[in-house]
């Protein structure tokens, strides 16, 4: 019982989001405090996927189908995102680690002003041939007729997906991921409320459609950003940008930008990846399409909570480096791991025996039910080694070794699942069963290769 009472003490503590020295608190106590808001926070993102594909679905297949392949191509955005969001946690966790609070305010805003200049870039590029991307897609015109408003306000707001993904990189490498978890609760709770009312309409008011799940998603991620730039600014936390960080410093900017690109490698390698994967399931119609976007977001449901689990093992890793305490980052990481296999083993569980309730709960169509359980089914049996993979990426990317995974990416994703997806759905005939077949297989083996490398411990000795 006093265990039980201490557990619930922590986690009490890790909500509200009591500020710590991760690099002295006992490790057990550090993974709780860590990872409970960003495990919360993905819970959150996970959530938001669910209830949006939920309403989508009733606008029938050809909007689901609309969706996956926006979100196909929105993942190159995503990809650099998540990559600036790396050299954020990195940067910024080896600063706090070191005591060195102003060079962290300073970084900070050096990744805000890069991201908003990828943003601009990459928004304007992608909303205007939005229609022409999703032909090349493989959409039909008339799919492209239906869904073309939709990728264009999506892609058009893509300046708040950046920012929201790099300053909850920055809140994490801080030690606050409180902020970030409350800036996503914030961001995707408005979106939850304005979906229906702006897909719908509500009373005399038109809905506008599929287009109203785009403008729900962008309004409701300008909101949170503007959440996080409050807390920046406001002065009150270990991380702070105050009058004399707002300098921009391009020597600061071409270092976030050569750390970056092995984390934008490593997800437009995996985006590149799961645009083919999803090119490929349009071979087969719009219902397996459609099955496919409801398991991939049903799957990520699992997997964002498994990464806000994983994101601890960053910030520890980078933290304790920067204190020159690297047996200990070492520590956190098997420990973290080991928790984050216990949970995805639970799902895998419940996939097995319910995967057909949870696809059913999205579309009444037989084939779409049939094709979308059978993919959280055979997906999910590789999830244990997914747990494990998720830890050791998250550890070389808190450590700063962003490249180990990237090249990781190019072997297994590329040299092997590529070919390996296109052999047996096309040449061998199992379809799309060959797909999920292919990336169970694909993503166990990336997790082991890269155990395999995170034990050698050349991740100790980057510097950034």
């Amino acid at each position: 019982m006093t265990n039980l009472r201490e557990f619930l003490q922590l986690v009490w503590s890790a909500i509200k989001g009591k500020e710590q020295d991760y690099t002295t608190l006992g490790i057990r106590n550090s993974i709780i405090l860590l990872a409970i808001p960003m495990i919360l926070e993905m819970l959150m993102e996970s959530l938001f996927a669910i209830v949006d594909i939920f309403y989508v679905g009733r606008l029938g297949a050809n909007a689901l189908a609309i969706v996956g392949l926006t979100e196909s191509i929105l993942m190159i955005i995503y990809a650099v995102g998540m990559g600036i969001s790396i050299a954020a946690t990195a940067l910024v966790s080896r600063r706090i680690g070191e005591k060195k609070y102003r060079e962290a305010g300073s970084i900070t805003f050096q990744l805000i002003v890069t991201g908003i200049v990828l943003a601009l870039l990459m928004g304007g590029i992608a909303t205007f041939f939005a229609g022409d991307l999703l032909s090349l897609m493989g959409a039909a015109p008339e799919l492209v007729a239906e869904g073309v408003t939709y990728a264009q306000v999506i892609f058009a707001g893509n300046v708040a997906i950046l920012l929201l993904f790099l300053i909850n990189g920055a809140f994490r490498g801080a030690g606050l991921p409180h902020l970030a978890m409350r800036t996503l609760w914030l961001a995707n709770g408005i979106n939850i409320v304005l979906d229906p009312l702006l897909i719908f309409g509500i009373g005399n008011i038109e809905g506008l459609g599929l287009a109203g799940a785009a403008w729900a998603t962008t309004i409701g991620r300008s909101l949170g950003v503007v959440y996080q730039l409050y807390h920046l600014f406001n002065g009150k936390h270990v991380l702070k940008i105050t009058g004399d960080n707002l300098v921009i410093s391009l020597k600061m900017i071409l270092r976030i930008l050569k750390l970056s690109s092995g984390g934008v490698g490593q997800y437009l390698i995996d985006s590149a990846s799961w645009i083919f994967l999803t090119r490929l399931m349009a071979e087969f119609g719009s219902n397996a399409l459609a099955g496919y976007t409801i398991a991939f977001r049903v799957i990520t449901f699992t997997l964002l909570p498994a990464w806000g689990l994983s994101s601890a093992a960053a910030t520890l890793v980078g933290q304790n480096l920067g204190a020159r305490k690297a047996k200990r980052a070492e520590l956190a990481v098997w420990l973290t791991a080991r928790y984050n296999m216990v949970f995805m083993a639970v799902v895998t569980l419940l996939f097995l025996l319910f995967g057909e309730h949870v696809s059913s709960f999205f579309t009444r169509e037989a084939e779409v039910i049939s094709i979308a359980t059978d993919a959280l089914q055979i997906i999910t049996l590789g999830y244990i080694f997914f747990g494990l993979g998720m830890v050791m990426v998250q550890a070389f990317n808190g450590a700063g070794d962003t490249s180990t995974p990237a090249f990781i990416n190019i072997f297994v994703l590329w040299v092997i699942e590529i070919p390996l997806a296109y052999l047996m759905a096309i040449y061998l005939g199992f379809a799309a069963t060959g797909v999920f077949i292919v990336i169970a297989f694909c993503h166990s083996l990336h997790a082991l290769v890269s155990w395999w490398l995170f034990r050698r411990g050349t991740w100790k000795r980057v510097k950034v």
